[in-house]
Formats: C-alpha cells, structure tokens, sequence
C-alpha cells in the first residue's frame, strides 16, 4: 500500500457503500421492485383474475425471485470467502463481482411495461443482485483492517450514512429527472431527460443503466485508494479452502457467542430484507401509491438511514453494538405489526372515511423508522461481527456472516410468498416478517456483547 494513505483507504472503503447503495435504493425497494410489482400486476389482471390476486400473483412472483437470489447468496458466500483468505486477495474478487453488478442493472432497460418479458426483468436484477452481494462480503471482510474494534462500530455507522446519503441523492436525481407521472412529467414537471419516452416508460426503466453507470463512476475511488492488506498467500486452490472453511464451522461447536449471533442476524436480517424487498411493492399493491410516491418515500427513508446510522454509530462506540441491535429490532417490530394491521380502508380493524389519508401518512412514518433502524441495526451487525472475527481469516469468517444472513434468505420472501398465495392478501403477506424478527431477539440472549474474538485468539 505504499504511497496510500491510511485515511484514503478507508474512504475509499466508504466509497463503496455510496457506488452500492442505490441497487437497493433503486432496484430492490423504491424504483425496480415497484415497477415491476405494478407491470406484473396489469400483467396478471388482463387475464382477467380480481385486482386483489393479480396483486398477490405479482407479489409472489417478486417473492420467488428473491428467494432464488438468496438460495445462490448464501450457499457461495462462505466458500468464496474462505478462497480468499487462503490467498489473501480480495480485491480482484469485487472487481469481478462489480462486473456482475454493472452487467444485471444495465440489463434492466430491457424489461416492457407491457409485461411480456417478465422473465427478462427477475434474471437481469438476480444477475446483478448477486454481484452486488458478493462483493459485500468482500467489502465487510476489510473493515477489520481499518482500525481497531472499538473503532469498527463508528467506522460501520459512517459507512452506511455514507452509502445512504447516495441513495437519497440518486433516487432524487431519478425522481427529477428519469421517472415519468401518470402526467407523463417528472416529479419537477419535466419531460424524462435524453428524449425518453414517457409512454414506453423508458424514464422508469433507465433506473437500470443509471444504477450501472452511478456504481461504475463511483468505484473509482475504492479502486484507485484501496489495496490488499498482509502478505500474499499461496492458496493451495479450492480444496484447501474447502477444507479451512470445513474446520472453521467445525469450531463454531466451541464458540457460543459467535454461534448464536450467525444465527440470530440469520432470522433478523432476513427480516430485514424481506422489509426492503416488499416496502415498495407494498406501497404500490396495498396503499395504491404511484412508483413517484414511492420514490418519495424512499428519499425520506433513506435521509432517516443516513442520519440513524450515523448516531448509530456514535451510540455504538459509547454502548456497543448490542444494545444498539436489541433497540432496532424491537423497533421494526412495531413498524411491521403497524403495517400488516393497516390497509386503504382500516386500521387495526377500525373502519377509516373514503379517501382518508391516514394510511398514508402512518406508511411515511413507518418509512422513516424502516430506513432508519434499518441502517442502524446493519451497521451495529456489522460491528459486532468484527468483534467475532477471527483476524487470520476475515474473508472467511464474513463469508460466514454473508451466510448467515444469506443461508435462510429464501425465507422471508417464500414465507411471504406462501402467505401472500393462500391468504390472497399482499398485506397479510407481508405478517412473516415479525416471527423472524422474534426469533432473531430470542438468539441475541446468548450473543457475548463484547464477543469472542480475543479469547479465540488466545486460546488458538
């Protein structure tokens, strides 16, 4: 790393999380996701089925996708990582991996409002959902190399504020200037930029090349800042690294704590991104919303991640990441018990006026604190694995973490499937989502709040 400075790696490390943040932004919960729950939708009514299982023909179908992603997520994750490790490279990987993510998103332009390439669109966001995921792992396997455990929880905050604040900023410039109304104008009264069609909705679907472009742009700083830290090893190939991911979970018999945690971040996260995965289409299929209303929501969620992570982070370094995770997940549990009771019509059963706006505005609410707690409890998670971390071999034990929350990923989004599928109801669906959350507490109880990683050092 001669001639880098320590300070530009880490920045070019929070770099990463401004090029990323906005597949998730834009792609999986505010732009794409909604989109495509809308086009599939109209897709399903036109054969002539109620507009309420159209709705939830739509939503499963979203549902199984993510699961697939999740399904090849988690069942890669700790074996790339633990090949890594065995030759101390890292980097390469993201590059490969950002390659993935450049080529899903660009490829997005292709999927018609007229839903006859419904197909095309889940491939192309799945292509590059894994690119982008994979190459978290990465990018998390680093953070111990940044500083010291103590510093590792405002380092993580900082990074995802970082990364939201790019979200907030790329959704704007998509709602300004990309994505067309029912006016056929953008949210500022614009025709879409570059001659787009709005009729052919090509200021909605450039959300795709846009997303490519901004990440490909935005990742020249952690290319050009930061390298591979510690000696190159020789690796021995995949066997080898078969065989130190083996006697790696053989270990996890004997570590309590870290045991525990994996599993409890595989239930919450999973949560997690079930909310991220369905916010947006909920907002479209429940509440009615149009993709600029949204994106709306997705700019006041995302500011509210930004600005939570950041204190987060701050409370995480005075308290440990623990507590921060506990405060979080209880909170997202009111959200998803407020927003599975609620519809257009009703809140908790109690009957609303025609036309009340309530829904809304509690849904905004909810917003706000899903962006927010959201942001806080992935940049607490990802503190507190640092202090499980395993220092010769980060990678590897990421990639564990990568599993963990990526092992059951197919979870939240086939138990929202199924729900959605039998109970005919997009809202209901969405129900799974608290047991998870539970389930995730329940397993915190044994999680060592400080963690294991200086007693499994020593002890090795």
């Amino acid at each position: 790393m001669a001639g880098i400075s320590q300070r530009k790696r880490v920045w070019g490390w929070f770099f990463f999380d401004w090029a990323s943040q906005p597949y998730h932004t834009l792609l999986v919960t505010f732009i794409f996701g909604p989109y495509f729950a809308s086009v599939a939708s109209e897709h399903f009514l036109a054969s002539g089925v109620t507009a309420e299982i159209a709705a939830a023909r739509a939503q499963a179908m979203w549902s199984w996708c993510l699961t697939t992603t999740g399904l090849i997520i988690g069942l890669g994750a700790p074996i790339m990582g633990a090949f890594a490790d065995t030759t101390g490279r890292r980097v390469p990987w993201i590059a490969a991996f950002s390659v993935m993510y450049v080529i899903g998103a660009m490829a997005l332009w292709g999927m018609l409002p007229d839903g006859s390439n419904l197909w095309w669109g889940l491939i192309a966001f799945g292509f590059g959902f894994v690119g982008a995921e994979y190459a978290l792992i990465f990018i998390n396997s680093q953070l111990p190399s940044l500083g010291s455990h103590d510093e590792a929880g405002a380092l993580s905050g900082f990074g995802f504020a970082f990364g939201y604040a790019g979200g907030v900023l790329s959704l704007a410039i998509m709602l300004a200037f990309f994505v067309e109304q029912s006016s056929g104008k953008t949210l500022i009264g614009l025709d879409p930029v570059f001659g787009l069609d709005a009729d052919a909705r090509e200021g909605t679907r450039a959300v795709g090349p846009f997303t490519a472009l901004w990440y490909a742009l935005f990742m020249i700083p952690y290319f050009l800042w930061v390298r591979d830290s510690g000696p190159r090893r020789p690796g021995r190939g995949m066997g080898h690294a078969l065989r130190s991911l083996a006697t790696t979970v053989k270990s996890l018999r004997h570590r309590l704590s870290l045991s525990a945690y994996l599993g409890s971040s595989m239930f919450y996260r999973d949560a997690l991104n079930g909310l991220y995965g369905f916010g947006g289409t909920y907002a479209v299929l429940v509440l009615k919303w149009s993709i600029t209303s949204v994106g709306i929501f997705g700019i006041i969620g995302a500011i509210a991640g930004a600005l939570f992570s950041w204190i987060g982070g701050k409370f995480d370094k005075r308290f440990g990441p623990k507590p921060v995770i506990l405060v979080a997940i209880w909170g997202l549990i009111a959200v998803c018990v407020t927003v599975v009771g609620m519809d257009r019509n009703q809140i908790f059963g109690f009957p609303l006026d025609r036309g009340s706006t309530l829904p809304d505005a509690i849904f905004f609410g909810c917003g706000v604190l899903i962006g927010g707690l959201g942001g806080t409890l992935q940049a607490a998670s990802r503190s507190l694995m640092v202090r499980h971390t395993d220092p010769a071999f980060p990678t590897e034990n990421f990639g564990l973490y990568g599993l963990s929350g990526r092992a059951t990923a197919f979870i939240a989004p086939a138990l929202i499937a199924l729900v959605t599928t039998f109970s005919g109801s997009a809202r209901i669906g969405v129900s799974p989502v608290i047991l998870l959350l539970l389930i995730g507490l329940v397993l915190l109880r044994w999680v060592d709040a400080q963690g294991d990683r200086d007693r499994w050092a020593e002890s090795s």
